[in-house]
Parts: structure tokens; sequence; C-alpha cells
């Protein structure tokens, strides 16, 4: 059974032990890709969700973790943020993976989970997004991605942060923005934001 998080609502992570452990952030969503021979005829329109995120840490550190600039961060090390890989097609069952590590609480201030469109159509409802932030031993929390806006291809996903150094909050923002700068900007991170690519 799912907590599904509705927008504005916010939830903190209960927690079975005295640590967090690994924290599961999934993105999944529907690539949209035609098949057989209008594919290879006239191209691919698979959508290409990236998921990432904006990281704050505790020594006041910030940056992002997402495959755009090869930027995959690390699960043992500072940020203790994890990403596992790029699905540019949709068709992996397992979409894509943020990994927190849980137990570094105490090094972490804040998240901010987002996604943008980095290849296909501005199309947020066919895309269908959804995120599931799984925690061992507890219930999963399930964030749809039910509102649309297709004049921009990058939305706030969730905001995660520290409660006292023993656990996180969670919530649902799905906010969207024309790119990784006003979405800066709106919660103020104060990256300096170039073109890159992957």
């Amino acid at each position: 059974m799912s907590i599904v998080l509705e927008k504005g609502s916010k939830i903190n992570l209960s927690k079975e032990n005295r640590q967090l452990g690994k924290i599961n952030i999934n993105l999944n969503w529907n690539s949209g890709t035609q098949k057989g021979i209008f594919s290879s005829l006239f191209g691919s329109k698979a959508i290409d969700l990236d998921l990432g995120c904006l990281y704050e840490l505790k020594d006041g550190k910030i940056g992002t973790v997402q495959a755009l600039g090869n930027s995959f961060g690390s699960f043992d090390r500072a940020p203790y943020i994890f990403l596992d890989g790029d699905d540019r097609t949709g068709t992996n069952a397992d979409g894509e993976n943020l990994f927190i590590n849980g137990n570094q609480i105490k090094d972490i201030k804040r998240i901010l989970v987002y996604t943008f469109i980095y290849k296909g159509a501005a199309s947020w409802k066919e895309a269908n997004g959804k995120v599931c932030i799984n925690v061992p031993g507890q219930e999963e929390i399930l964030i749809n991605m039910d509102e649309y806006n297709n004049k921009y291809i990058m939305c706030a996903l969730a905001m995660i942060e520290n409660v006292n150094d023993n656990n996180f909050s969670v919530e649902k923002l799905v906010r969207f923005f024309d790119g990784h700068k006003s979405m800066d900007k709106e919660y103020n991170w104060g990256l300096k934001w170039v073109a890159g690519r992957k």
C-alpha cells in the first residue's frame, strides 16, 4: 500500500530503526515511443525525462546530481546522493533512480528533486510520470505528476528537508519552470548555470 502525497502536503519519514538507510527515489513514465515501420520511417518521438536533484549540505556546499553534465554524485561520500543511470527511452522497467544515504542525514540540509524533458515533445500528460520514494521498513510514498504545463520543460517534484538531524520531511511540489536557472531562483539555491550536455 502506498501513501499518496497531495500537492503542498508534507510527511515525515518514519523510522523502524535509528538510521534511515538507503532511500530510493524512483521516476517512471510513459515514453510514448513509436513502434514498427512508422518509427523507422519518421523517427521515434520518445519522451526522455531526466531525474535529478539540487542539494544543500550542512557545511554550505550546494550542487546538483543529474545525468546532464555527468554529475552522478556519490552514495558513500558527499553529497551522499547517487543517480544510478540515464534511461533515455523510458522503456526501462526500473525507470531512473536517485539513492540518498539516509545514514548521513546530519550532513544533508535539503534536497530538491526534479525532472525535465531532455528530448521529445513537452507533453507532461502523455508522459504520465510518477515518483516513488522508498525507505527501508516503511510504506512507499507516491507522488503523481497530476498537473500539467506544457509551456515548460522542467518540473520541481518534491522538497526533502532535514528535521532535527534524525529524520527527513517530504513535500510534494509539482511546479513547472522554463529551466534550471528559474527553478534555482525560486527556491533560493544560488548555483551558477551553464549549458550542458550528456
